[in-house]
């Protein structure tokens, strides 16, 4: 009788995980926040996002940027148009915020090589009316929100008045939707990460406010895992990703092992969780002119991932996921 109900439960399983595979509508949503162009591993962080959303585990809602340089959302565009979600919406900071490109210039190569609708960034609705919107329509405690850039858009929404959409504010609707935020945020137990202090005001704002569970990838994290030789090397694989890690990977020496992928982390913990890949250390982050320190908790709000599973296995995965081929 014990083995035929676990036969049973075992067949119940599969077919619940074909069904999430072949329809795509996961329970698991996501909204992926972006600064999309300083660095190439968010490049990598939307083809995790894309594979496993095509493998069922997630449901994208939106991925938005946070940073007003002009090239960020036509970059967005052509990765969802690629991996056969053209019509995610998207946002962008409207208010203050910061304008990074990328050192090698490969954002405009994308530009130039993909058609895309929207010709700048700044053509790009509001980051924080795209958020209300699409928060409003969600189950309650059911957005995981995975931020791998800079704080502004989360600060912003923090802020937000009530509008058409909801008649919370910012921070009640945040609470009332969300189920956690991830954040590619900080170095620990302490130290100086660029996300955070590019906009350290909008940084210490959020992890003070933010009124739900943060889970941190600090920069010790990605650091480990170095990715893109392989996806290089696919001689089968013709894509934007590819076109964007041949490019940018031979410009610096520090890459010749493959690029630190400090995003793809973040994404992997948002739509998976952190077991077997990382444990986890509980407490609350601390900003202090861009700096970031810790204080141990175990009853705190904010945790940081710690090593658990081999680095050169989670590498292995994370490229696996990034060589994910767009539909046709």
């Amino acid at each position: 009788m014990m083995m035929h109900k676990f036969i049973l439960a075992l067949s119940l399983f599969v077919c619940v995980e074909t069904f999430a595979q072949t329809t795509g509508r996961s329970s698991n949503t996501l909204i992926l926040d972006t600064d999309i162009g300083p660095d190439y591993d968010d490049v990598g962080a939307m083809a995790v996002m894309h594979a496993l959303a095509d493998k069922g585990e997630v449901r994208p809602l939106a991925v938005i940027a946070s940073n007003k340089d002009e090239l960020v959302v036509p970059v967005i565009e052509i990765l969802n148009t690629y991996f056969g979600r053209p019509e995610l919406p998207t946002g962008a900071p409207k208010g203050n915020g910061a304008s990074y490109g990328a050192i090698q210039k490969w954002p405009a190569m994308l530009a130039e090589k993909y058609p895309h609708k929207i010709a700048k960034t700044s053509d790009a609705p509001d980051a924080v009316k795209t958020y209300r919107e699409i928060l409003a329509k969600q189950p309650d405690q059911s957005v995981t929100i995975v931020t791998v850039g800079f704080l502004t858009n989360l600060s912003d929404l923090l802020d937000s008045k009530p509008d058409s959409y909801s008649a919370l504010s910012g921070s009640s609707l945040v609470k009332k939707k969300v189920k956690h935020l991830v954040a590619m945020a900080g170095a620990f137990p302490e130290g100086r990460e660029y996300n955070v202090y590019a906009d350290s005001i909008s940084s210490a704002k959020v992890f003070e406010e933010w009124p739900t569970e943060i889970i941190f990838s600090g920069f010790e994290i990605g650091k480990q895992v170095k990715t893109g030789l392989r996806v290089i090397a696919n001689e089968k694989l013709n894509s934007p990703v590819k076109d964007v890690f041949a490019m940018a990977m031979p410009m610096s020496e520090q890459d010749a092992q493959g690029r630190m992928s400090w995003d793809q982390t973040a994404v992997l913990v948002a739509v998976r969780g952190t077991l077997p890949y990382f444990g986890l250390k509980r407490g609350r982050i601390i900003i202090e002119g861009g700096n970031n320190k810790w204080r141990d908790d175990p009853m705190g709000p904010h945790a940081y991932l710690t090593a658990n599973m081999p680095f050169e296995q989670i590498t292995a995965l994370i490229e696996g996921l990034m060589m994910w081929e767009g539909r046709k």
